[in-house]
């Protein structure tokens, strides 16, 4: 089965998979900013920005409190990274599967907290399930995209619908038709986010996790069906 777009269909490139993982993406952006102390979690700008302003100010205690997110991003990355190595990934056999599987262990783990629970440590643990993710999975087809962030995203898509429009590229007809779809997914993420975190509140993250365990079943679907990867 061919990917729309060009190439060998491969699920963890396919537009419903991706969709899943940014509607989890957006969920998690509102969770964390309307649950656990107004701050966007799976994005490392504000926590740089916040860093820079509060040291400016030699606000260093509040500074700092920046700095645990944005080093559990960097180990994010050089986990996701670590994972994809041919000798580990000769290890785990599926090294995509196995960093969406991490991605939903650590939530698990945020979920079975106590009440009450650090807002930072969680802030701490999802940005590590967002840099996981954002390293692991960054296109659609053969086209980039963001899981996590909407902003490069937008850019691409709105070139798209100028080159289909204008241009009358069909390439960029087709990479419109993907990209806002799941550009679409992170609002109704951040829609689902808002209205589960106002009646559940901490526990909102099992709807996140649900998302990915969706997600991670897809692959084995894919496998039954014409074994994707």
């Amino acid at each position: 089965m061919a990917e729309p777009g060009g190439g060998p269909y491969r699920t963890s490139r396919s537009l419903r998979l991706i969709v899943l993982l940014t509607m989890a993406a957006g969920f998690l952006d509102a969770y964390t900013f309307l649950g656990r102390g107004g701050v966007f979690a799976t994005a490392q700008t504000g926590n740089v920005v916040l860093l820079g302003v509060q040291a400016a100010q030699a606000q260093w205690a509040e500074a700092l409190r920046h700095v645990p997110p944005i080093v559990a991003f960097v180990v994010g990355v050089w986990t996701a990274e670590t994972i994809r190595l041919p000798r580990m990934a000769a290890v785990l056999r599926r090294p995509v599967r196995a960093a969406l599987a991490l991605e939903i262990l650590v939530l698990v783990g945020v979920g079975l907290l106590p009440s009450g629970s650090s807002d930072e440590l969680v802030a701490v643990m999802i940005a590590f399930v967002a840099s996981v993710q954002i390293t692991s999975f960054g296109l659609i087809g053969r086209w980039p995209f963001n899981t996590t962030v909407t902003t490069t995203n937008l850019r691409n898509a709105s070139q798209a619908v100028y080159g289909a429009v204008v241009r009358r590229d069909a390439d960029a007809a087709a990479q419109a038709g993907r990209l806002w779809p799941a550009i679409a997914s992170f609002a109704a993420g951040a829609l689902l986010g808002g209205l589960a975190t106002a009646r559940l509140g901490d526990r909102a993250v099992w709807v996140a996790t649900a998302l990915l365990l969706t997600g991670l079943a897809l692959f084995l679907a894919d496998d039954r069906r014409h074994g994707a990867g």
